[in-house]
């Protein structure tokens, strides 16, 4: 039984009367712990704006109990104190996990995952806070985008954890991070409540999806696409020369060691990374912001490495070649690669959880998991991805413009065909402002693929995508879809797993794959007066951020 079960039969409500007011106090029987009062009005008023979330009953508890509420609060009193509960949450949570940390030494997997979540809700940390100030400053777009990032962090320790439960103290940290996934999604339900429906609380409703007939109201515009990307002139601070001929350094992790300790700074920090073979392994740390990566062409400038989780025991996440956490990343011009091969499981070529990141013209080459855009908002044009097994996944808000979709062979006798996904979206959530949007891409195989499909198509089946999770969101807008395309279009996860709640939308796509008359019945056809709400402008809010290609 959950703590938060437990909670809930456990307590229960009463009215009490004062002399100069009501007071509606509730009582928590848990653990002896006291009792605590609001006025009615406050209470009434609690009770509507929870109505917003998913988890109600938490909600109002939470918020009941809470300080920070004033006499007569406003809608955004609601959501500040529903931000807080979260934070204060998350604070004990880290500590959890520091304990498990501390008392794991000898343990390699153990220390792994610790090591993991304390990295990783140190970031959640982060933005929740930046959250709260975006609130101040109107960037509601901002606020969604941090708290759905929150949520993937939650997710994502708790699932390290999962695979490394063999004490108690892991196994109530777990249900602790359940919790806290709670008061989380209880916040960003409200944030996306007020975004939606305005400052009255009475007429907000828990969130919806494009399942329940819900669109995103559209900012304005009529122009899908960016005509923004990686300014071609910027000048490098440093220089990477493989032969050390002509550069400051000679691998790439130097020249990012070098990069200034800031993630408020606004200066980018160029690296110039000439053309050669850089076979490591490189990290961007959350603490290095705007780093920018200029190379000297796909398939010249090449950053290569062969960590898998198979064969080297490590996370999805650490067996990326290149893998990014500061925000504000951009590269152009490049190769990155995972070489592990089509049979060793999770081999991760590039991963970003950058906000505001922009690739243009770069190559990501893999089997399994090639592209991990892990969380926030990422932009790539004009690049090239190849991969077989939901080599483009994550739980970000991504949108991929001008892309070449490649699909290449699956297993060491390809011959014998499999069944490969693009994508993968790992939504755990409704109200997560998150998804992959595909837009003006074409959609093929790798030239060896295509001899392999050639001599016998029935045994090889490609799909747009499956629902990794339970409200996946993966859009399609004017591709360019070969026949390698299933009709099916779409396949399953797991039996009838996530049917219902995801969202996977085609609009205006061309070619002999891109035939909807027999895509399965879970799909759907994107309404015209709908499409604009999967523009770069207002899925991404790319206008405000990428910046002019000039």
């Amino acid at each position: 039984m959950s703590d938060f079960l437990l909670f809930s039969l456990l307590s229960f409500c009463f009215f009490c009367t004062s002399s100069s007011t009501t007071r509606h106090c509730v009582q928590n029987l848990q653990q002896g712990a006291h009792g605590f009062c609001v006025s009615s009005s406050n209470y009434s008023n609690i009770r509507l704006a929870c109505k917003s979330t998913r988890f109600p009953w938490l909600c109002e508890t939470s918020l009941s109990q809470t300080s920070l509420l004033p006499a007569n609060p406003t809608s955004l009193d609601f959501i500040r104190s529903a931000l807080s509960v979260s934070y204060d949450n998350l604070k004990t949570g880290q500590s959890m996990v520091k304990s498990i940390l501390e008392s794991s030494e000898g343990n390699l997997n153990r220390t792994t995952a610790a090591t993991a979540c304390v990295d990783i809700l140190y970031y959640s940390d982060y933005r929740i806070r930046s959250t709260n100030d975006s609130l101040t400053r109107g960037k509601i777009k901002d606020a969604r985008a941090w708290m759905s990032a929150a949520l993937v962090y939650h997710y994502t320790c708790w699932n390290a954890l999962k695979y490394v439960n063999d004490t108690k103290l892991i196994d109530e940290t777990m249900a602790f991070l359940d919790e806290l996934t709670r008061h989380t999604s209880n916040a960003l339900s409200m944030i996306v409540a007020y975004d939606n429906y305005g400052k009255d609380i009475s007429t907000w409703v828990p969130p919806k999806t494009e399942r329940d007939g819900f669109y995103e109201k559209v900012s304005g515009g009529t122009e899908l696409r960016s005509k923004g990307g990686v300014p071609s002139n910027m000048k490098p601070d440093v220089t990477v020369s493989k032969d050390g001929s002509g550069g400051d350094y000679k691998t790439v992790q130097e020249a990012v060691n070098a990069a200034p300790d800031n993630p408020e700074s606004t200066r980018r920090f160029v690296i110039y990374i000439k053309e050669g073979v850089y076979e490591e392994t490189v990290r961007v740390p959350f603490e290095k912001r705007n780093v920018v990566f200029l190379g000297d062409g796909m398939g010249k400038t090449i950053i290569t490495g062969s960590l898998n989780v198979k064969m080297h025991g490590v996370s999805t996440i650490t067996s990326a070649t290149v893998g990014i956490s500061g925000d504000g990343f951009m590269a152009r011009g490049l190769t990155i690669r995972n070489t592990a091969g089509p049979d060793v499981h999770q081999a991760v070529a590039f991963r970003s959880d950058s906000d505001h990141s922009v690739l243009e013209n770069c190559e990501f080459i893999g089997n399994q998991d090639t592209v991990f855009a892990l969380s926030l908002r990422q932009f790539y044009n004009k690049c090239r991805i190849q991969g077989n097994v939901d080599f483009v996944f994550g739980n970000s808000a991504s949108v991929f413009q001008d892309c070449e979709i490649l699909v290449a062979p699956r297993q060491l006798n390809p011959e014998k065909g499999a069944n490969n996904a693009i994508a993968a979206l790992g939504r755990t959530d409704p109200a997560q402002s998150t998804g992959l949007v595909f837009q003006n891409c074409s959609i093929d195989g790798t030239n060896e693929y295509m001899r392999f499909y050639r001599s016998n198509p029935k045994v090889h089946r490609n799909y747009l995508g499956r629902p990794w999770k339970e409200f996946s969101r993966i859009v399609y807008i004017n591709c360019v879809m070969e026949d390698i395309i299933h009709p099916d279009g779409w396949m399953p996860w797991d039996g009838d797993f996530a049917l219902k709640t995801l969202f996977f939308g085609e609009f205006g796509n061309t070619g002999p794959g891109s035939d909807r008359s027999k895509r399965v019945a879970w799909s759907s056809e994107i309404p015209s007066q709908h499409v604009h709400t999967y523009s770069v402008q207002n899925f991404i809010q790319g206008d405000q951020w990428i910046p002019s290609s000039s």
